[in-house]
């Protein structure tokens, strides 16, 4: 019991590469992957991260990071990273409507949050919440924003900076995974001038390149995958219990060039600024052109009556795969079927090209999220395959699937 415990508690020494623990993430097959994590090269990055990253003052900010604990986020951006800096954290376990939608800007004007790290999707809902909503509150404590996730749409970035950081506060889009273990690209604050939907570069130390089929660095412009072609501090070490899968899903692809294969599409743009495109099982082939999911979704958002969008590629017999959508209309936003529809489809058709255009879209309440944010779209692919769905025990509301089937 913890009054029969001492009161004294001398930190043991372990060794470098002595296990921390073991974080399990969704496979794209939907067999979860247990990854390991060490005690030295994590901590250190976690640590160095966490105070460059997001320009941490101790003693004077107050630093939020809204994540799920159980995620990576959690583990690296409110336990161990913050910790090891001796930060002042909010720490909230809870939804952000609850007891209503002002939740989050209570707590940022109560305890005067001053580094606020939160997903795209939030950014999102609390765009389809509208703005009147942060209007209503102080939020001039803050000084920098930070995303984390999957890539940010430049609308919901641009919304984020304005409405959240008074269009002063930088933002750091950070990239990412639970096998990097801490942050690997981001723009550093007052020292990147950024782009709205970039995560930049790669932090200083680590090394990255956007490669094609044939392991050929691509220059300005091209689409390609995003490698890692250094080893860095918090890298994984597994799989735990299958050091075959580990070897085949991160390294077999570019096994002879020793790279670690992150499982995304990358583009440089032309001042040589990293794009990361979203998964590359997101990259949809049509016709035999390659587009990616988060193009389709950020043209989507991009329509004034849209809150969030997710697209998933399903297999077509004419096209290889067709584009399905489903769709998130902001409040207040009249849902008038076909004609919203063809709307939605011309603006596909106008911001990235007619081949673009989504074949199916489906106005739904809610979308299936896992309690991190992440959109499930594999469960999503399922629904427009007309297949059974997989394991479903990570998404918040089961349930969500009746109302987008119900449609």
């Amino acid at each position: 019991t913890v009054a029969q415990a001492s009161p004294e508690h001398e930190a043991q020494p372990f060794d470098a590469e002595h296990p921390l623990f073991i974080l399990y993430t969704s496979g794209t097959t939907g067999k979860p992957k247990g990854i390991i994590h060490t005690s030295g090269g994590y901590l250190t990055q976690a640590s160095y991260t966490h105070h460059n990253v997001f320009d941490h003052k101790p003693g004077k900010d107050v630093y939020w990071c809204t994540a799920d604990i159980g995620w990576v986020t959690g583990h690296s951006y409110i336990v161990y990273g913050p910790l090891s800096n001796g930060v002042t954290q909010v720490v909230y376990e809870g939804t952000p409507n609850s007891p209503d939608e002002h939740r989050h800007f209570d707590i940022i004007e109560k305890y005067g949050v001053s580094i606020y790290y939160t997903a795209p999707t939030l950014v999102r809902t609390f765009m389809k919440w509208g703005r009147e909503i942060p209007d209503a509150h102080d939020l001039s404590s803050i000084r920098l924003l930070g995303s984390v996730g999957e890539p940010i749409n430049p609308e919901a970035w641009r919304w984020f900076r304005d409405v959240i950081g008074g269009n002063k506060a930088p933002i750091v889009d950070t990239w990412w995974q639970t096998e990097t273990g801490a942050i690997m690209i981001s723009p550093l604050p007052g020292i990147t001038a950024t782009k709205p939907g970039s995560a930049m570069a790669p932090l200083p130390g680590i090394s990255a390149k956007i490669v094609d089929d044939d392991a050929k660095p691509l220059g300005p412009g091209g689409n390609g995958y995003l490698v890692l072609d250094e080893p860095w501090p918090a890298m994984l070490r597994g799989i735990w219990g299958d050091m075959e899968r580990y070897r085949d899903t991160y390294w077999s692809r570019y096994a002879e060039e020793g790279w670690y294969f992150a499982g995304d599409g990358a583009k440089y743009d032309d001042d040589g600024a990293l794009w990361v495109l979203g998964r590359v099982d997101d990259v949809m082939n049509v016709s035999g052109h390659r587009i990616s999911t988060s193009e389709v979704e950020s043209a989507l958002v991009n329509h004034h009556g849209v809150a969030e969008a997710a697209v998933v590629g399903a297999a077509d017999e004419t096209t290889g795969q067709g584009i399905v959508a489903f769709v998130i209309l902001r409040e207040g936003v009249e849902n008038t079927g076909d004609v919203l529809i063809a709307e939605l489809k011309a603006q596909v058709s106008t911001d990235i090209s007619p081949i673009a255009k989504p074949r199916q879209i489906t106005i739904v309440p809610e979308l299936p999220k896992t309690r991190s944010g992440k959109i499930m779209r594999r469960l999503l692919r399922d629904v427009a395959e007309g297949r059974d769905l997989g394991d479903t025990s990570t998404l918040v509301d089961p349930k969500v699937f009746d109302a987008i089937r119900g449609k």
